[in-house]
């Protein structure tokens, strides 16, 4: 392993981390500037009704509008905090990058919803951004603040 591997990584550690603060804290301008301009980000392993998929930053940027606007009643938590634990990440070229994240997050309730993120990462004017994220969703509480939360946020 290089120094530039090291630093790769760490680079897209600090991604990771700037996209669950800015997530939490509907920062979203924050948020957005994690993915790249042609990013994907789509659920998985969750029912049909709850399921997402967004195509670009601007589509992402109006999801993120839409939750910090309170459309449809997002969810009834009066804190989120994502908690990141185990990543695997894998330099696949000198510009790309897969990883693999566990996450739990934490509201009103405790755990409330947990599962992982399989990421691909592309490096963009020296910058490690997402360009795909599957968010796979593994368990969630019976007293979920969420399980609505992204139904109610989808496009008019």
């Amino acid at each position: 392993m290089t120094i530039e591997d090291l630093l790769a990584r760490e680079a897209i550690r600090d991604v990771m981390a700037k996209y669950t603060t800015a997530g939490d804290r509907l920062r979203v301008d924050d948020f957005v500037s994690c993915f790249t301009e042609d990013a994907v980000m789509e659920s998985e392993h969750v029912p049909d009704e709850r399921a997402f998929r967004y195509e670009g930053r601007e589509a992402i940027r109006a999801w993120q509008a839409r939750w910090l606007a309170g459309e449809g009643g997002t969810h009834g938590a009066t804190f989120v905090r994502h908690h990141l634990s185990t990543s695997k990440i894998d330099l696949t070229g000198p510009d790309s990058a897969r990883a693999r994240t566990y996450w739990v997050a934490w509201t009103d309730i405790g755990p409330d919803h947990a599962g992982y993120y399989l990421d691909t990462f592309r490096k963009v004017e020296g910058q490690w951004l997402i360009a795909h994220r599957r968010v796979r969703m593994d368990w969630e509480a019976d007293g979920s603040l969420f399980k609505s939360a992204v139904a109610n946020t989808r496009p008019g």
